[in-house]
C-alpha cells in the first residue's frame, strides 16, 4: 500500500544515505578504555570480589600478603623481607586488577550503549488524545497502554504501541543503528507496531499504546545491554563451580604442605604458599571467565541482534535444527514475474498485453512487477484503460482484474480462484492442458497465475521467488556444523519441493500453518533436538515460545518479541544462521582458554614446587628444567607470568577464537594442538625469560 501522502523521494534517499550501513565499530574508544580502568578499581570491593571464588582466594591472599609485608613475621619466624612480600602483594593485587578490567571492558560498550538509548528516553514526550479529540502533550513516562497518541511528522514516538490510523515512513535508526526508513500502517502484522524512540519522517499516525512505562521494548533493550546485569548461563556456572571445586582441592592440598614442611625441617614462607596456591588454581579462565560470556552477548548486541539472556546466545551454539521460512528467509520474499506462456490458440504477445491490462489496478509487489515486466516486453496502456474499474487484489477472492469500457473483462490470479471465476461468470471450462502448465511452473519453483479475457483462459503468467544471495553456501555450512535445516511454507508440496531442492535445505514442510509450526518444533525436541526458528507475527509467537531459540523480527507484533528470547533489530531472518557461528564461537572460546590455562598450570608447577623444597630435598632439582636461578626468583617469576598472561589474553576473550566451520571432532583437535599445546610451552618461556630479568635484581 502506498501512503496518502508518499514522503518525497528526495527526503527518502537522504535518509538511506545518513542510517544505511551505520554499524558500531569493533574497537574500543579511548574514553571507554579509560571508564573501564575506574570500574576494573571499584571492582576490588569484597561484595564483586566474591561472586568469582577464584579470584576472591586471590584476593584474599593479596590481603595476607600485605599483612606480611607491614610484618614478616606475622604467622611465625620468616627469612621472607618486606621487600618480598611487598612485591608478591603487588604481583597478587595486579593479577585482581587484570580480571576486574577483563570484565569492566566486556562491560564498557554495554553500559555506552545503555546510557545513549536513556537519555532518549528521558527526553520523549508524547500528544495524547483525550475523549473528543482534544490533545495533551505529557511526557512518555506517564503514558499508559490503551492511550491514544498522535505522532507528527519529525517526532519521536513517545511509547510502543499498534498503528490505529494513519499511514508514514518511520526511521527506526535509533533502535536498529542502520536500517532505512519503514512504512508503518494499520492492519498488518509486520508494519503496524511501533517502537519507543523512534523517529515519524512522513505524514501522522495515531499510535494506541501497548506497554506501561519501564516495560516498554526499549527500557527492555536498556535492561539487557547493561552486560553486568546479566545472569550466567548454564555452562558457565557449571564450568564455574567446577573452578571452585579445583581451588578448594588446592587449598586444602597447600594449607597441608606447611605440617609437611615442618616433618622435612623446610623452613617455608606464608607468602611462598600463597604464591604456590594462586600458581596452582586455574586463575587465568577464572579471570576472563565473565569477560568471554558478556562478550558474546556484546557480539550479538553489534550484530544487530538483542539477546534476551546469555543463555539464548550459548543455546544458539548447541542447536542442532533450523527452522527456516521460506519467503524472506530462503528467498527474497519479492515475486517477480518470469514468464508468460499462452494456452492453445493464444500467442504470448497477446498473453503479454492481457495480463498488463488485468494487473493495472493491482498495487501489490506482484501486480507491479507484471506490470513492469509485461511493459518491458511490449505491453502498453490503451485509451480505454483510463474509464476503466479496476479490482485490487484480496486474500478472499485471489484474484485482481479490469473491467475495460469497451466490454472486455480481464482477470489475473491463482489458477483454480480463475477456474472457478469463468466457469461461475461465463459458464466456460478451463482449456486442456491448463493443469499441465501450472504444474510445469510450481515444479520449477516458481508459483502460477492465470490469465482470463471474456471467460477464456489465455495463459499462465510465472511468478519466480529468488533465493536470497549466499544462502544455499550458508545452508551447506550449516550442514557441515551438524545442524539440520527444515524449510517452512505455505506454497503448496511442488513449488516447496523445488525450492527447498534449490536451496539444498534437509527437509520441507509445506502448506504449513502456525499450529504444524509448533508441532514441528516439539517433535524435533522429543527426539532430543535443540531447536531455534524464526517469526514476525503474532501466530509465530507459540513457536517461538516453544522453541530453544526464537528470533523474532523488530518490525514483527509485539507478541512475537515477547515470545522470542532474541530480536533482530534489522528484521534479517538469514541472521539465525550467523547466531549458531557467534554461539560456537563463544562456546569455542570458553574452551579454548579453559584448556589454555589447565595447560598453563602444568609449567608452574614445575617452577615453584621444585624451589620451595629443593633444599630439604636435593633430588627435587631434577624438576628444574627451566634452571631457574634461586627460590625466590623462581616463585616470582611463576606469579609474575600467572599476572601478566590474563592481560595478554582479554583480547582473544573479547574477540573470540577466530570460528571455523569444520566438524566437531576438527575443532577439538585444532584447539588443543593451538591452546593446549600453546599453553604447555608458553609458561616455559615465559617464566624463563622473566627470572633471566629479575634474578639479578633480588
Amino acid at each position: 500500500m502506498v501512503p496518502a501522502n508518499k514522503t518525497d523521494t528526495a527526503t527518502l534517499e537522504l535518509l538511506g544515505a545518513n542510517f544505511r550501513g551505520v554499524r558500531p565499530r569493533g574497537g574500543y574508544s579511548v574514553g571507554l578504555l579509560a571508564q573501564a580502568l575506574t570500574d576494573s578499581l571499584a571492582k576490588f570491593d569484597p561484595r564483586v570480589q566474591i561472586r568469582n571464588p577464584v579470584m576472591f582466594v586471590v584476593w584474599l591472599g593479596m590481603l595476607v600478603t600485605l599483612a606480611l609485608t607491614i610484618q614478616p613475621d606475622l604467622f611465625g619466624p620468616s627469612d621472607a623481607s618486606h621487600l618480598y612480600n611487598g612485591i608478591v602483594t603487588g604481583v597478587l593485587a595486579l593479577t585482581v586488577w587484570f580480571a576486574n578490567y577483563a570484565e569492566a571492558l566486556a562491560e564498557g560498550r554495554g553500559k555506552a550503549k545503555a546510557t545513549a538509548l536513556r537519555q532518549t528516553r528521558a527526553d520523549l514526550v508524547g500528544r495524547r488524545i483525550l475523549d473528543g479529540g482534544r490533545a495533551d502533550q505529557v511526557p512518555a513516562t506517564e503514558l499508559r497502554k490503551g492511550d491514544l497518541i498522535r505522532v507528527e511528522k519529525s517526532e519521536l514516538v513517545p511509547a510502543d504501541g499498534d498503528v490505529v490510523e494513519g499511514v508514514a515512513y518511520v526511521n527506526e535508526s535509533a533502535i536498529t543503528g542502520e536500517s532505512a526508513p519503514v512504512l508503518k500502517e494499520p492492519g498488518t502484522d509486520m508494519f503496524s507496531s511501533v517502537t519507543a524512540g523512534t523517529t515519524v519522517i512522513s505524514d501522522w499516525l495515531l499510535v494506541r499504546v501497548s506497554a506501561d512505562p519501564g516495560s516498554s521494548f526499549l527500557d527492555r533493550i536498556i535492561h539487557l545491554v547493561e552486560s553486568a546485569k546479566r545472569q550466567k548461563t548454564p555452562n558457565e556456572i557449571a564450568l564455574t563451580v567446577l573452578l571452585s571445586i579445583l581451588t578448594l582441592i588446592f587449598v586444602i592440598v597447600v594449607a597441608a604442605m606447611a605440617p609437611v614442611a615442618t616433618y622435612l625441617h623446610a623452613q617455608i614462607n606464608v607468602a611462598d604458599l600463597i604464591a604456590l596456591l594462586v600458581a596452582l588454581i586455574p586463575t587465568t579462565i577464572a579471570a576472563l571467565l565473565s569477560a568471554i560470556g558478556i562478550a558474546g552477548m556484546d557480539r550479538t548486541m553489534r550484530f544487530n541482534v538483542l539477546a534476551m539472556s546469555g543463555k539464548a546466545i550459548e543455546t544458539a551454539g548447541d542447536v542442532q535444527t533450523l527452522l527456516l521460512d521460506k519467503t524472506g528467509t530462503i528467498t527474497t520474499g519479492n515475486r517477480e514475474a518470469s514468464d508468460f506462456i499462452p494456452t492453445s490458440g493464444y500467442t504470448q504477445s497477446e498473453l503479454i498485453q492481457a495480463a498488463y491490462l488485468a494487473s493495472h489496478f493491482d498495487s501489490t509487489p506482484e501486480g507491479r512487477s507484471i506490470v513492469a515486466n509485461s511493459a518491458a516486453r511490449g505491453a502498453r496502456p490503451i485509451p480505454c484503460l483510463g474509464t476503466a474499474k479496476g479490482f485490487e487484489f484480496s486474500a478472499h477472492t485471489r484474484m485482481s482484474g479490469t473491467d475495460l469500457s469497451d466490454g472486455r473483462i480481464l482477470r489475473k490470479g491463482a489458477v483454480s480462484a480463475v477456474v472457478s471465476h469463468v466457469a461461475e461468470h461465463f459458464r466456460t471450462l478451463a482449456p486442456p492442458g491448463l493443469q499441465k502448465i501450472a504444474d510445469s511452473v510450481s515444479t520449477r519453483g516458481a508459483t502460477p497465475l492465470a490469465v482470463s479475457v471474456n471467460g477464456d483462459i489465455i495463459g499462465i503468467i510465472a511468478l519466480s521467488d529468488k533465493l536470497k544471495l549466499g544462502i544455499r553456501e550458508r545452508i551447506l555450512e550449516l550442514r557441515k556444523m551438524a545442524v539440520r535445516t527444515i524449510m517452512v511454507t505455505g506454497d503448496n508440496p511442488v513449488t516447496a519441493r523445488a525450492i527447498a531442492a534449490e536451496a539444498g535445505v534437509d527437509e520441507f514442510v509445506a502448506e504449513v500453518t502456525p499450529e504444524q509450526k509448533l508441532q514441528i518444533v516439539r517433535r524435533e525436541q522429543s527426539q532430543g533436538r535443540l531447536v531455534a526458528m524464526t517469526g514476525d507475527g503474532t501466530n509465530d509467537a507459540p513457536a517461538l515460545a516453544q522453541a530453544d531459540v526464537g528470533l523474532a523480527m523488530n518490525s514483527g507484533t509485539m507478541a512475537a518479541k515477547e515470545a522470542a528470547n532474541l530480536v533482530d533489530l534489522d528484521s534479517d531472518p538469514t541472521k539465525l544462521t550467523d547466531l549458531v557461528a557467534i554461539g560456537r564461537q563463544m562456546l569455542m572460546t570458553r574452551g579454548a582458554l579453559t584448556t589454555f590455562s589447565i595447560a598453563n598450570d602444568v609449567a608452574k608447577y614445575f617452577a615453584i614446587i621444585p624451589a620451595m623444597f629443593i633444599l630439604a630435598l636435593p633430588g627435587l632439582a631434577a624438576l628444574n628444567i627451566m634452571d631457574l636461578a634461586t627460590p625466590r626468583s623462581a616463585v616470582l617469576s611463576a606469579l609474575i607470568f600467572n599476572a601478566l598472561i590474563i592481560p595478554l589474553l582479554i583480547p582473544l576473550a573479547l574477540r573470540g577464537v577466530r570460528f571455523q566451520v569444520q566438524s566437531a571432532e576438527k575443532l577439538f583437535h585444532r584447539n588443543l594442538w593451538i591452546y593446549g599445546a600453546g599453553g604447555l610451552v608458553a609458561p616455559f618461556i615465559g617464566i624463563k625469560l622473566i627470572d633471566f630479568v629479575i634474578a639479578p635484581l633480588i
